[in-house]
């Protein structure tokens, strides 16, 4: 029987005084697996207490765009091969609850005013994102091969395994600010944002554009299961792996990695805020 465990972030960009806020995400995924929740109830509970926190740029905390709008997007993979994920949708404070009713349907992402619609039936809260202006002149986590950021954060993310061994990854982000209002980034987009299979979960956050050009959660993904075993030596070098030779050095970029056993862990060539619980620690 596999030991349940949760790894959370709270972007790329963020700073340790963000570390704090991370844990209410852990309490409520503990709470979860104490009330025989399963992987993905603890993975998505604690993406929600991160998308309500207005510290991150995610759900109620997201940025604006450069025409003023807000417009937030999340993932959701699971290890069975289960997978949900919508984009660019506005007026959703909580987009990954809605990625939890895509992974029993047919299609598996939604964007836009269709994604809305669809929520709108299946009775998802409908509310304003009021948002807030970008920091500076870099929006949340700088340019594609741009100086590093300075206060602002990135996508929230967590990933979660259960007794039956059972892993989720949950990410969710306000996108990007000073990019139009149509931009997608790498939370939506399997293999770039996140990846979870075969006992391993990986969750990127950072400049969306170079996660996406490297396919950078898969790739990672790869990397750690070419180890004979997927020990906490595995998880952390083949996150330091994928940030040394797949992101250039000035990049903003993290990630976040979970496997069958034990805690999970985080890397990344900038501040990012993560943390980590298991039952047996």
């Amino acid at each position: 029987m596999a030991v349940p465990a949760i790894v959370v972030h709270g972007g790329a960009g963020a700073g340790p005084e963000r570390l704090p806020n991370l844990k209410p995400a852990i309490e409520a995924a503990r709470r979860v697996f104490e009330s025989d929740g399963d992987a993905i109830q603890a993975a998505v509970e604690a993406c929600v207490v991160l998308e309500d926190d207005p510290v991150f740029n995610a759900g109620t905390g997201s940025v604006m765009r450069d025409d003023g709008s807000v417009l937030t997007d999340a993932s959701l993979q699971v290890s069975d091969g289960r997978m949900g994920f919508v984009a660019v949708m506005e007026n959703t404070p909580n987009p990954i609850r809605i990625c939890v009713d895509l992974l029993d349907e047919e299609i598996n992402g939604l964007a836009g005013a269709g994604a809305r619609a669809w929520a709108d039936k299946r009775g998802h809260l409908n509310a304003e994102v009021v948002g807030r202006p970008p920091k500076g002149n870099k929006g949340d986590v700088g340019r594609l091969g741009g100086a590093m950021p300075e206060a602002d954060t990135d996508t929230v993310g967590a990933i979660a395994r259960d007794a039956s061994g059972l892993i989720a990854a949950a990410t969710s982000t306000g996108g990007t600010s000073y990019r139009p209002a149509g931009r997608v980034g790498d939370v939506p987009l399997p293999g770039c944002g996140f990846w979870v299979e075969e006992g391993l979960g990986v969750a990127a956050t950072g400049v969306g554009e170079a996660i996406t050009t490297t396919l950078l959660s898969y790739r990672v993904h790869q990397q750690i299961q070419s180890w004979e075993e997927i020990t906490p030596q595995a998880l952390e070098s083949g996150m330091h792996w994928g940030i040394r030779e797949l992101i250039k050095p000035e990049t903003a970029v993290g990630i976040i990695s979970l496997g069958s056993k034990g805690e999970g862990s985080g890397v990344a060539n900038t501040d990012m805020p993560w943390a980590t619980w298991c039952l047996e620690s």
